[in-house]
């Protein structure tokens, strides 16, 4: 038998149990039908939180520069603009017909100094060698020309203060210019300029923008530069394409000699992409030096020399510069920085490498386009004329013998 206490006991410990159930149960529900609800959320109430878009950025881009020889505003150039209605558009009055809307920047050596006020007849000039352009040619050329290289045994004719009075004109015509007449001069021999250029954004639209280029100008008529000065390029080669445009060798002969071939190659050893030359006043050869093209003379461009077609004609180099494959940030980070680098001894060198912007990956193709100022005024040339020209460089044989990232166009 068993007591009545017992019996209670017993029946309590039921209740407890069954409490004690009830209670795991309705907290077993409460959490199943939490999970429940965060599964079952409608469709319509979690689309309100939006993914944001990812900002577009630079992909690729390209600038289509094209280069040429000796540019002159002085001595007949300037009789015979003075005699035309057109005055100082006249040298560049038939400049339309190289269509410049197809290129993005010209580029072209500067063979003489601009000062203001100076009068020289073309018989002193002829007599004396020592030239004078007018600046007011420079707001015509502006429409034009993109920089001037300025490293030639003219740019300096009247005197220190006459090559300071010539940057600063061409400063207040926006024309960029780079090099000195004296390569001893090493902080003037290279200089990052602003080409404009074409970017393709991750979205397939396209925009402008620019991209900054060394150029690196070099007289070695008057003295052969010294092996320092040809080295101011490897620190520009370690961020971005360098491009050299020496003034050098024997006028007035189809080929360079020894000591200019081994001067251009150095340039080449020195951090050029490519070298691109003038002085001769002739059409000169060219060659692939490991991969690199030489261009040892362009001949004039805008010249006066009428004697023969050795001096009328010219060749353009057309470099096509495209960059494709750099990562996600690099390319929008380069063409932020080539804002800034359109002043002369600015710091945008300086600044690329604080803050640690790489090399962008880039490819050059070439080609040229012929030039003709037989009869005074430069326009393009006949079919006859740039066949002339092509085999006068050996151009066919060079471009087969570029490596990449070189090729021609």
């Amino acid at each position: 038998m068993y007591s009545v206490a017992g019996r209670r006991y017993g029946h309590s410990r039921v209740i407890l149990a069954s409490v004690l159930l009830l209670c795991f149960g309705v907290v077993a529900c409460a959490v199943a039908y939490t999970a429940l609800s965060k599964k079952t959320t409608p469709v319509a109430a979690r689309s309100t939180q939006k993914v944001p878009a990812a900002k577009p950025h630079a992909v690729s881009a390209s600038s289509n520069m094209l280069f040429f020889g000796n540019v002159y505003f002085s001595r007949y150039i300037n009789d015979w603009s003075m005699a035309s209605p057109l005055k100082f558009a006249y040298p560049f009055s038939r400049l339309n017909e190289f269509d410049r809307t197809k290129y993005d920047a010209w580029i072209a050596g500067l063979e003489c100094p601009t000062v203001a006020g100076l009068q020289q007849s073309s018989a002193q000039e002829d007599a004396t060698l020592s030239f004078n352009c007018n600046p007011q040619y420079l707001p015509e050329a502006a429409k034009w020309f993109t920089a001037f290289t300025l490293a030639n045994n003219h740019t300096d004719n009247q005197g220190a203060a006459g090559f300071t009075e010539t940057q600063r004109h061409l400063e207040e015509n926006s024309i960029q210019y780079f090099g000195h007449p004296d390569p001893r001069e090493l902080g003037d021999i290279c200089d990052v300029i602003t080409v404009p250029a074409t970017v393709t954004l991750s979205t397939g639209k396209t925009k402008k923008a620019s991209l900054p280029v060394a150029l690196c100008g070099y007289h070695g008529f008057i003295r052969k530069p010294l092996p320092e000065s040809i080295a101011v390029m490897q620190r520009y080669s370690q961020s971005m394409p360098v491009i050299a445009m020496p003034h050098a060798g024997k006028e007035y002969v189809a080929a360079p000699d020894a000591l200019k071939t081994e001067l251009y190659r150095s340039m080449i050893d020195s951090g050029a992409d490519v070298v691109i030359g003038d002085h001769p006043h002739w059409v000169q050869t060219t060659e692939s030096y490991k991969g690199h093209l030489i261009v040892y003379s362009m001949g004039n461009f805008i010249f006066d020399q009428q004697l023969r077609p050795e001096m009328t004609r010219s060749a353009g180099i057309n470099v096509l510069l495209s960059v494709d494959g750099a990562s996600d940030t690099a390319l929008d980070k380069w063409t932020a920085l080539a804002q800034t680098c359109s002043a002369y001894h600015d710091d945008c060198l300086a600044t690329a490498e604080r803050q640690k912007l790489t090399k962008l990956p880039f490819t050059m193709k070439f080609g040229v386009v012929g030039t003709d100022d037989y009869d005074k005024i430069v326009k393009p040339a006949s079919p006859e004329v740039q066949a002339g020209i092509l085999q006068r460089m050996n151009w066919p044989q060079t471009m087969t013998q570029l490596q990449p990232p070189y090729s021609s166009l």
